[in-house]
């Protein structure tokens, strides 16, 4: 079975294979969004999920993988939070996933609603290049308790869920 992952970042293609370890290999396979650059709103990030899965059954994969990041409002909470989500496409199932959401510091959280994309802020904020494709801001805001490779799996690992137990079976 080919599965791909639609994205160049190593780190999401890390985080498939980790849950699909021993199964298949895990090809990245950069694609296109569909969405921002800094999605905002469940919504908006699922959609990313969604079309980056899709892209990559269209470039001829037998299972496609999405994962996005993003910011959200969470209702009856102050602030902005970190979500990210995972899509599993086989062309007949979908499944999907979120992973852990973390509640961004202010003076970030102010920079992304002023129209700033959270990795070149968490770049600058921490003084790193490129924290994006490797522990991530989440590892930042949680000094290294959770690693984005870890969030991101277990977004991937929640979208298995139709894949894994007949539960999802409307029949049941």
């Amino acid at each position: 079975m080919r599965v791909g992952v639609g994205s160049g970042n190593p780190v999401k293609r890390r985080a498939v294979a980790s849950v699909l370890a021993g199964e298949t290999d895990v090809e990245a396979v950069p694609v296109d969004s569909g969405v921002s650059e800094q999605p905002r709103g469940r919504a908006e990030t699922v959609r990313g999920a969604d079309a980056r899965a899709a892209a990559v059954l269209e470039a001829g994969y037998d299972l496609g993988v999405g994962l996005e990041g993003g910011v959200a409002t969470v209702d009856g909470t102050d602030g902005l939070f970190l979500i990210m989500w995972a899509t599993i496409d086989d062309g007949t199932t979908v499944g999907r996933g979120a992973g852990p959401s973390v509640r961004l510091p202010d003076g970030v959280a102010d920079r992304v609603r002023d129209g700033e994309e959270l990795g070149p802020v968490m770049d600058d904020v921490t003084g790193e290049t490129g924290l994006a494709r490797s522990d991530g801001a989440i590892a930042a805001f949680t000094n290294g308790r959770i690693d984005r490779t870890d969030a991101l799996a277990t977004a991937v690992a929640g979208a298995c869920g139709p894949f894994e137990t007949d539960l999802y079976d409307s029949s049941r």
